[in-house]
């Protein structure tokens, strides 16, 4: 058994690592605030929540506290993102490229059914 939790910690360090590197690489080759945040938010929750899954596994660290950690980190994580890519729409930081931009039409003036009238 104690094998077994061995490889399963092995494994979700590996996974969790290569996460947390792709994270970082999405972080620097990224265009704008808005593309590198969806990089580290998402990618960078997954590698920490994997990295706890390993803890959980390898340590004596019980699984209903690491269960209670990864359910936080899942919540606030992508939380975090939205409240930070909203907080930099909000002060003019521009898109990189914009195909489209939704946000830019509601907040013109008036309510979203006089815009699109």
């Amino acid at each position: 058994m104690d094998e077994i939790l061995q490889l399963i910690a092995i494994i979700a360090v590996v996974a969790g690592t290569a996460f947390s590197t792709l994270g970082v690489l999405g972080f620097i080759r990224l265009p704008d605030v808005y593309t590198r945040l969806h990089a580290t938010g998402k990618v960078g929750v997954f590698g920490v929540v994997l990295l706890l899954a390993a803890t959980v596994a390898w340590t004596p660290l019980g699984w209903s506290k690491g269960l209670v950690l990864i359910i936080f980190l899942l919540l606030a994580g992508p939380v975090t993102s939205h409240a930070l890519s909203s907080a930099a729409y909000r002060i003019g930081i521009p898109f990189a490229t914009a195909v489209r931009d939704d946000l830019a039409e509601s907040s013109e003036g008036g309510s979203p059914e006089e815009v699109a009238a």
